[in-house]
């Protein structure tokens, strides 16, 4: 099995990013460096993207607390360009490196309003008065000046995150929507969670370094990491060396999931592809699908030889798209686990065989529910509708005794294993179709098939499937978008990732929002 180094941009609660923060001071960034870098990155950020809109000026709303504080070395930063910048400061007791970059920012020139007084009609506004930390409905004078900036009707920048949006659970409580986002050494798990309220994302190094030792934070999956981790093909391969996948399901009239799942695997790569499905299914896909091997088994009872045959003969298993419910289907599917070595790959139909089933055997396992699929899987983890990544790292070390991964859809989609989660924020809503997620399973199939881990396998897959409906959606639009537009998509995606991707400092992350319509 391929080891990979993981991803590096961590994605934080609030108590991890205070953990964060303490680590680097301890080990020697004071925080008012820390600040600086903050405020002069973001006002390069802004020049660079909203410098345009830049000929009425820029109004900041600064608040107390250390956010306050790189709002105004962002004003102090632009003014010193001879950009008109304005800051509304929120009158109250501020925290020491606030107070300190405020007399700065003042002694330069820089033009203080109350929230009382007029404010300049200005093009760009930028929101910095609540951090990562703060939770509940803003108050008072702080939720006054807030929804006063939203009626500006400037485009709106926060610092760290839009004032109103819990950062741990992704909760809006308003007012303020951002059309850009820009935080610091990693992302915040609500700035994923509602994507909708933060805009385009991005992450700046300002000197925090690596994580304190010990902790494994969830990580996100991009480009960079795809690219290492991508598996090459050898200048002798042959089809036996690029990966077989059997694919198992597709009940009579549900012959269009494991047909789906197929074109994926050879769309990621694999060399061979079998298939492992009713009689009816089965003449449907040797008509349309010349590309596969097509076994016929009744999907229940004990396995007919030819199916344990190809159990030996795959490198991994894809069970479940299509596969049908019910008694007959869950001892087919514990048969299948009982008799299988290779990975296997368990979605749809086979998710809801009972966790009891879902853990028999030896060999490993990644298992793909979207949230209804996680409750019939874990019944007894509870919350994941209000803690989805808790649920995840739950649900991981409750299959770890079968070396399992679990990968969680929806916005974010979570992977984890017993040590570590992963995060993938790729895609947009052409992916909410019938049908994305057996495509999922055919690419994440390749990948075991190739020896990436199921950590590995499935972090490359998830990201891929998100990176081909983004070149979809640019090509069809999200709306018109089908899975076999996807499918078609991922060319594209593997010739991107064939070349390094090189960051320009102090940019770690540039996040677009996906496309909606």
């Amino acid at each position: 099995m391929k080891t990979v180094t993981p991803p590096i941009l961590p994605v934080l609660d609030a108590h991890q990013a205070t953990r964060w923060d303490e680590a680097a001071r301890h080990a020697g960034s004071p925080s008012r460096v820390l600040m600086e870098s903050a405020g002069r990155g973001a006002a390069h950020i802004l020049a660079n993207i909203l410098g345009p809109r830049f000929d009425k000026g820029i109004l900041v709303a600064a608040g107390h607390g250390n956010n306050g504080g790189d709002g105004w070395v962002i004003a102090r930063a632009l003014h010193a360009v001879d950009i008109p910048t304005w800051v509304v400061e929120y009158e109250k007791e501020r925290s020491p490196d606030c107070e300190a970059n405020r007399a700065l920012a003042r002694s330069d020139g820089v033009t203080v309003l109350t929230p009382s007084e007029t404010w300049p009609a200005v093009d760009v506004a930028v929101d910095a008065l609540l951090g990562t930390g703060a939770v509940g409905k803003p108050r008072g004078e702080i939720a006054d000046i807030a929804e006063r900036l939203m009626r500006t009707n400037a485009r709106v920048v926060a610092v760290d995150g839009p004032t109103g949006l819990d950062l741990t659970t992704g909760e809006p409580h308003g007012p303020v929507r951002a059309d850009l986002t820009i935080t610091f050494g990693g992302l915040r798990r609500g700035h994923l969670l509602r994507r909708d309220w933060c805009g385009r994302l991005m992450v700046l190094d300002i000197g925090f370094g690596r994580t304190p030792d010990g902790e494994h934070w969830p990580l996100l999956v991009d480009d960079d990491w795809a690219c290492r981790v991508l598996p090459a093909l050898d200048a002798d391969a042959h089809k036996g060396k690029r990966g077989r996948v059997l694919i198992v399901g597709g009940e009579e009239g549900m012959a269009g999931a494991v047909h789906y799942a197929a074109r994926a695997a050879f769309g990621a790569g694999a060399g061979l592809v079998r298939i492992a499905t009713q009689f009816g299914s089965a003449a449907a896909l040797q008509e349309n699908f010349p590309d596969v091997t097509v076994i016929i088994t009744m999907l229940a009872g004990a396995l007919e030889d030819r199916v344990g045959e190809a159990l030996e003969w795959a490198d991994a298993v894809v069970l479940g798209p299509g596969l049908g419910r019910g008694n007959e289907r869950r001892a087919f599917v514990a048969e299948v686990l009982r008799r299988v070595k290779c990975p296997v790959l368990l979605d749809a139909d086979a998710l809801h065989s009972g966790l009891e089933t879902l853990q028999i055997g030896v060999a490993s396992r990644v298992l793909t529910p979207h949230v209804g699929e996680f409750k019939a899987s874990f019944p007894t983890i509870s919350g994941v509708d209000a803690d989805r990544f808790g649920s995840v790292a739950e649900a991981a070390n409750v299959v770890a005794g079968a070396k399992g991964t679990v990968l969680l859809k929806g916005v974010p989609t979570l992977i984890a294993s017993r040590d570590q989660t992963r995060v993938v924020a790729s895609g947009n809503p052409g992916l909410a179709t019938g049908g994305s997620g057996d495509v999922l399973s055919g690419i994440i199939g390749t990948f075991l098939a190739n020896g990436l881990s199921g950590l590995d396998a499935a972090s490359l897959g998830a990201h891929a499937l998100g990176r081909a409906a983004e070149v979809a959606a640019g090509r069809i639009s999200v709306r018109s978008m089908r899975p076999t537009d996807v499918i078609h998509s991922l060319a594209e995606v593997w010739k991107g990732l064939a070349e390094p991707v090189y960051k320009e400092p102090p940019v770690m992350l540039d996040l677009r929002m996906p496309v909606l319509k």
